[in-house]
């Protein structure tokens, strides 16, 4: 245990380190970026990201009204934010309540203002709505959603004000009118806000004897498929899973080749593809949700004994009932054929693969020291302590934008 402290210490130390390397000084949370000085402002009727409100890339979908009287009302807790300005038509407080993921995206958002303009708050029109006043299936019933002006309502500030939002991390933002913006965020406990990182437990892998084994019945120890940096095919250890989840359904990206091979992965999980450069194909690692039909992903030519680029012919989604994401210590895997990451959420492959060093140096004192006992299954189902204290220092240290909307939620339930 006491190895394991010591290891843990010195990869958060060293993480801290190249995070806030990659900052842009000290700000408000150490190793923070800090907003550049000039703002790029949404302009009017612009939303960010450029999707529908209600779609997976976005806020999700509608989960249904909550009442006062409903099982769901518990979900909704009061925002007494003083750096808060409430409009509060109705004189019930109903403006207030809001999730928590609201919540704390309203009140990142109420000191970036304060920052912005000095003397001018954050002010919120419309909040959770009781009342039936916005259209079908609005968010505004499930306290997902919120409308909001600066306190001096400037006009002339609306759209840095969106950006602002943007910036907060809300994960929809809409210059709706001239008169407020709209703001969105993703439901506690649905799919989209759950996605991460993962493959389907029935995806599988290529073993050393040149077997498939599903992902979901690895072991540790068990050598799989994998590439090394400069591309090679290598086999290489499965060390553990960082998230395991036998029972929730989940949407999973399926990305299917010219010539037949289907890799199924969640939108934030990081998958190879190739670039064009003066030295031919070189291979980038993207988001699942990025990748689009006609780019070229790394298929494993059994024949040749080598990963060969080959054309994404479509991509569409599927559910399917669990999720796994295994790591290697080569810190790749090939899945159904397919060259892809260990990694996910941080869009930095090579960050996140020095980030998972000390794994892979207790994986190795492990191998030295128990070398003689048989095999065991990974652990139960959640998501690695490990992971979760990596992820926590991703949102503090590392910039919104290194990380995959998908993913921001991922451990909070």
């Amino acid at each position: 245990m006491l190895l394991w402290t010591r290891i843990v210490l010195v990869g958060l130390i060293c993480l801290s380190l190249v995070s806030s390397g990659m900052g842009c000084g000290p700000g408000r949370g150490y190793g923070r970026r800090r907003h550049p000085k000039k703002l790029t402002p949404l302009a009017y009727k612009q939303f960010i990201p450029n999707v529908a409100e209600k779609t997976l890339g976005a806020s999700g979908r509608y989960e249904g009204k909550i009442t006062r009287n409903s099982e769901r009302f518990k979900e909704l807790t009061p925002n007494y934010n003083t750096d808060i300005i409430f409009k509060d038509e109705e004189n019930t407080g109903a403006d207030r309540l809001m999730t928590q993921r609201c919540k704390d995206k309203l009140n990142s958002l109420a000191i970036s203002v304060m920052n912005q303009w000095p003397g001018v708050k954050l002010r919120v029109t419309e909040g959770w709505d009781e009342d039936g006043h916005h259209f079908e299936e609005s968010l505004h019933y499930e306290g997902r959603a919120v409308d909001i002006t600066t306190s001096d309502r400037d006009k002339s500030k609306y759209g840095t004000l969106s950006r602002l939002a943007v910036e907060a991390g809300f994960d929809w933002v809409y210059y709706e009118s001239k008169a407020h913006i709209h703001c969105s965020v993703k439901a506690e406990n649905s799919v989209a806000a759950k996605s991460g990182g993962c493959f389907p437990g029935s995806s599988t892998v290529t073993l050393q004897d040149g077997t498939e084994k599903a992902v979901k019945r690895l072991q540790t120890g068990d050598r799989v498929l994998a590439a090394d940096d400069d591309g090679n095919p290598i086999y290489t250890d499965f060390i553990m899973f960082i998230d395991q989840d036998s029972t929730t359904r989940r949407l999973f990206y399926v990305i299917e080749t010219d010539s037949g091979q289907k890799i199924t992965l969640t939108a934030a999980h990081l998958l190879f593809v190739g670039r064009n450069t003066t030295e031919g194909e070189r291979m980038s690692a993207i988001f699942a949700s990025q990748v689009q039909s006609g780019q070229k992903v790394f298929v494993f030519d059994s024949e040749r004994s080598r990963l060969e680029p080959v054309t994404v012919k479509r991509i569409y989604t599927q559910e399917h009932e669990g999720s796994f994401a295994p790591v290697t210590v080569q810190g790749t895997v090939v899945v159904d054929q397919v060259l892809a990451s260990c990694y996910a959420v941080i869009e930095d492959h090579d960050l996140a693969h020095w980030a998972l060093a000390p794994v892979r140096l207790a994986h190795w004192v492990s191998s030295l020291l128990f070398s003689s006992q048989p095999r065991v299954s990974a652990q139960n189902d959640g998501v690695h302590w490990y992971s979760k204290i990596l992820y926590q220092l991703g949102t503090w240290l590392l910039d919104s934008h290194s990380i995959h909307p998908l993913g921001m939620s991922v451990f909070s339930s």
